[in-house]
């Protein structure tokens, strides 16, 4: 398939007027280099040690048992660190701390622009907080920038910054609400991170929409025709997914054992020119979150629901867990 003849519909902001864009698609968006093995390294050293930092932050239950938190809240600060740590080189880590809260609190402020079933009027409240958040974050980071080696203007590097955290916050709590109340302790790290993908990928469906005159499976289709792919639905299909229980509902990291992953039936991470750049970082701070649990006792502390404002969220994503002491974290 070409993929020049797919583009995204808006930005992230729900804008539709990109008529000014200089980026690499007629849209706004622009095509970003993966992030590097080096870059991988930093981000990885920077949450090993935010995350043991946030663990060891959960008080302690007064009986003694099992303490509980809250995955996608405890999540936040490692991975937006972790995410700035690899992007943003060389800040010192106060300069890389402030940067990495902006981008959460733009975050915050973008949830109910996107969760909104119609976009926001310019004026409204909703949109003020998410300008004010974005106009804070994007001059941190015009500040910042030129010392990292980064010829990207802010706004770019600030939407860039902000799906590169978001999504593994989610994808990291789908993986302990996956992995807890589990008999298996010597299940495979990275087979564990691929399956919660694909059950739960935090972008459960993305949008496409045609360049010009295009044909899809047969089907011819027009110019600025909106193409919707699921990689959630692609998960469920039996002839793509690998082979293991019948029960494609089912998490069971065995599954993938046999190695027979289907090439391009596999999409948490997108394909193409507009896959993720940081899809190997997020992928490492997964595995390293998996390799965490394996000798933790964890269970769910309430019934998970399916939050779908933005994406697919557990909400709550609330954990008790024991043996915090003698374990690495």
């Amino acid at each position: 398939m070409d993929a020049p003849a797919f583009d995204f519909p808006t930005s992230v902001t729900r804008s539709t007027d990109l008529s000014a864009s200089t980026a690499d698609t007629r849209t706004g968006h622009h095509v970003f280099a993966p992030v590097t093995p080096d870059e991988v390294e930093r981000g990885r050293s920077t949450f090993a040690a935010e995350w043991d930092t946030a663990v060891r932050s959960v008080p302690s239950s007064d009986d003694g048992g099992a303490s509980t938190f809250e995955a996608m809240d405890l999540l936040r600060r490692p991975v937006a660190r972790a995410t700035c740590a690899a992007v943003l080189v060389d800040l010192d880590p106060d300069t890389r701390d402030r940067v990495a809260d902006e981008v959460l609190a733009w975050i915050d402020a973008l949830a109910p622009v996107i969760a909104s079933p119609r976009a926001p009027r310019r004026w409204s409240r909703t949109r003020r907080r998410e300008h004010r958040a974005r106009v804070a974050l994007e001059q941190s980071l015009a500040d910042v920038l030129p010392g990292c080696g980064i010829t990207d203007t802010p706004s770019v590097v600030a939407t860039m910054l902000a799906a590169g955290i978001q999504v593994p916050i989610a994808a990291g709590a789908w993986l302990l609400v996956h992995l807890a109340d589990r008999t298996d302790e010597d299940f495979d790290a990275d087979h564990a991170v691929w399956e919660s993908l694909r059950l739960t990928p935090p972008t459960w469906v993305t949008a496409r929409i045609t360049t010009g005159p295009v044909e899809v499976g047969g089907i011819a289709l027009p110019a600025a025709a909106v193409v919707l792919v699921s990689p959630l639905l692609l998960g469920r299909q039996r002839e793509l997914a690998p082979d293991g229980p019948e029960d494609l509902m089912r998490f069971c990291p065995k599954r993938w054992d046999r190695g027979d992953m289907r090439p391009g039936a596999w999409l948490p991470f997108g394909a193409g020119a507009h896959a993720c750049p940081g899809r190997t970082l997020g992928l490492a701070l997964l595995r390293d979150l998996a390799v965490w649990a394996r000798p933790h006792r964890m269970t769910l502390a309430s019934s998970v629901t399916i939050d779908q404002s933005r994406g697919i969220l557990p909400k709550p994503a609330s954990l008790a867990v024991e043996l915090w002491e003698g374990s690495d974290s």
